[in-house]
């Protein structure tokens, strides 16, 4: 019953990690940049949600669909004051930027929401039901996985079949032949960041139930998701959910059998391990150059 609970968990935060990194993909593969403000854009969600249902009283509808709404705009403001001054002029100055950006929003949010961790209560979360004797598990639990896995087909589909899905692949594969076809470069782009960080708040949303909710907690779910982007290849939407999964059941397996003081230390060991082994990821490909 042990490793089953595992690989229940490990399912759940699997899926929160690929969320996150479906954010990273978005991004990638519009404007080959990428968000490293996306752990906060995670804990943004959570934190508002907390503040509209909690602290406000409104219903959790409500505060959950203006908190993801919040989260867009914040994606919008880091493209517009931490990737764009920097990329429009082939600087990399925007990976620092973005991580700068970060830091500012979770001392902000420290400030005025404070250090103390806080519980957000969900129907879905405060009784289990019972799978078998000895083994339950929180609704949200088995609704984390399913509502992952839709968002990335999704996403897939979005980009592969839609008018604006082909506009993004168009940008970052020929950015003047898009231009003449009338392509909105920069709103094209400005909507990925809106996007990406939109599904961190998702994450930020659908966890902030089971854990804790606090400023600095988008900081170490976020290292893992670029971990997880990367190592299931970024230019995968699919490859980046399956590493997120795979991620997510290692690190809850280890945790069960060695204890959580071993869990960091071998899962990222074994990113390592497997990126020597596969440069460009488990999903991705390599990246073909013309001579």
């Amino acid at each position: 019953m042990l490793w089953i609970s595992a690989l229940i968990s490990g399912l759940g935060l699997g899926s929160m990690y690929g969320l996150m990194a479906l954010g990273f993909h978005l991004t990638f593969v519009v404007s080959a940049t990428v968000n490293f403000a996306q752990g906060s854009s995670m804990m943004l969600g959570a934190v508002l949600t907390y503040t509209f249902a909690q602290t406000l009283g409104w219903p959790m509808a409500p505060s959950v669909l203006l908190a993801l709404a919040l989260c867009a705009l914040y994606g919008l403001a880091v493209e517009f004051v931490a990737v764009r001054p920097f990329a429009s002029r082939g600087s990399d100055a925007w990976l620092m930027a973005t991580v700068a950006l970060g830091i500012v929003l979770d001392n902000v949010v420290t400030l005025t929401f404070g250090t103390e961790p806080r519980s957000l209560p969900s129907p879905l979360a405060t009784s289990s039901m019972q799978l078998a004797d000895g083994l339950g598990v929180y609704p949200l639990q088995l609704l984390i996985p399913v509502v992952g896995l839709a968002l990335a087909g999704v996403l897939h589909y979005v980009l592969r079949h839609s008018r604006w899905g082909l506009a993004m692949l168009a940008v970052v594969q020929n950015r003047d032949a898009a231009r003449l076809m009338a392509i909105p470069i920069r709103r094209t782009v400005a909507a990925a960041f809106a996007v990406s960080t939109l599904l961190a708040g998702v994450a930020g949303v659908l966890i902030a139930p089971l854990f804790n909710v606090q400023s600095d907690m988008g900081t170490v779910f976020g290292l893992k998701a670029f971990a997880v982007a990367i190592l299931g290849g970024l230019s995968s939407a699919w490859g980046v959910m399956i590493a997120g999964l795979i991620f997510g059941v290692v690190e809850a397996a280890i945790t069960a059998s060695l204890g959580s003081s071993y869990t960091q230390i071998i899962t990222f060991a074994l990113v390592i391990a497997l990126l020597a082994l596969r440069p460009a990821g488990l999903f991705g490909r390599a990246e073909v150059r013309k001579v």
